[in-house]
């Protein structure tokens, strides 16, 4: 891609919101992993707003997350009614600035600053365990309360595994993908007959955000949450998609600089007390359990593989889907028993 200036284009969708507030100055403040942008904005009068720049996807998608996102920011119950960043309206519809000529298509919102307080640690004691699984019990069963009050979503999981299947199709996908065709359709396959085995689609969809990394949200001294930023991956589906991330959260690895998206997160009994302790205000049915398995392969399909280079810088992005490809996704069969976990949670 051409060098394009992002920070310009921010000024400009702060001229079409509001033109009468002068900025002082614009900070890159993006997390340099993935291809989104955030600015931090500064006006004469010493006030901030965050700017969020995104060029991936597709429009009406990134406005109807946000407006979802936004809705329900608004929505949520105490003590989750300060959890996420709200967005700016102008009028009574959110703000979205779209700035497209013949290099690209991007798109803006505004935040107002959040506030943040302790970062999970890199390696969780069970005790923290404990805690961390009460308090996504809590947020979750919130979304679930809250779930008919927020705008309706276009996207499912099997879209997007429609998508990448399409993508395949095309001249770029031949090429891209021509050497791993084989896997990516058997592994697709393997997703569609089981989502229709476990009757996905009628179970309970709320708001998840999926990145559930410790770079995204922070907590009280008292381990409850506090703040949650990054919306990248948000989307409304199974309560399930959040928790391959919960799982590499509470992992005894802990967070390391170098990783890897393995499977094995999932079947440690530090995750399986997670689940007890979640469990225990929240409860899961069976068929939950087992769309563990396919949640994981989505997310490999769909995050790491069709749309890794988008979401991730092209070192991170090589690395990724060649362990995907190599590694993760012949294993999960293999290495995922949704059985012990069910016989852990007595279902």
């Amino acid at each position: 891609m051409p060098f394009i200036d992002f920070a310009a284009i921010i000024r400009e969708a702060w001229m079409a919101y509001d033109s009468s507030r002068e900025i002082a100055h614009i900070t890159d403040i993006s997390a340099q992993v993935s291809t989104n942008h955030v600015y931090r904005i500064v006006f004469r009068d010493k006030s901030i707003i965050i700017g969020k720049l995104s060029y991936f996807g597709k429009y009406e998608y990134f406005v109807e997350d946000h407006s979802i996102i936004n809705s329900l920011s608004n929505n949520l119950p105490a003590p989750f009614e300060h959890f996420l960043a709200r967005s700016l309206m102008k009028g009574n519809t959110l703000f979205v600035h779209r700035h497209k000529n013949e290099v690209i298509d991007a798109w803006v919102v505004f935040y107002r600053p959040i506030k943040i307080k302790n970062r999970p640690p890199r390696r969780l004691s069970e005790e923290q365990i404990v805690k961390l699984a009460e308090q996504f019990a809590l947020f979750h069963k919130a979304c679930h309360t809250i779930r008919h009050t927020i705008p309706p979503s276009s996207k499912t999981l099997e879209v997007d595994i429609h998508h990448l299947l399409e993508i395949m199709d095309t001249e770029v996908g031949r090429h891209e993908y021509r050497l791993h065709e084989g896997l990516i359709r058997e592994q697709a396959e393997h997703f569609f007959v089981n989502m229709e085995r476990l009757q996905a689609n009628k179970l309970d969809k709320i708001p998840v955000f999926v990145d559930w990394n410790i770079g995204n949200f922070s907590l009280t001294s008292s381990f409850k949450f506090y703040s949650r930023w990054d919306y990248d991956w948000f989307r409304m589906s199974s309560r399930m998609m959040d928790f391959y991330f919960i799982s590499r959260v509470v992992s005894d690895i802990g967070d390391r600089t170098v990783f890897t998206y393995n499977i094995e997160p999932l079947m440690e009994e530090r995750f399986i007390l997670f689940l007890k302790t979640y469990h225990q205000i929240f409860p899961f049915k069976a068929e939950e359990i087992r769309l563990l398995k396919e949640v994981y392969r989505f997310f490999l399909l769909n995050y790491v593989i069709k749309d890794g280079r988008y979401f991730f810088h092209e070192i991170f992005a090589t690395k990724l889907q060649k362990e995907a490809y190599s590694i993760h996704l012949p294993s999960i069969e293999e290495k995922f028993d949704a059985d012990i976990l069910l016989q852990a949670l007595n279902l």
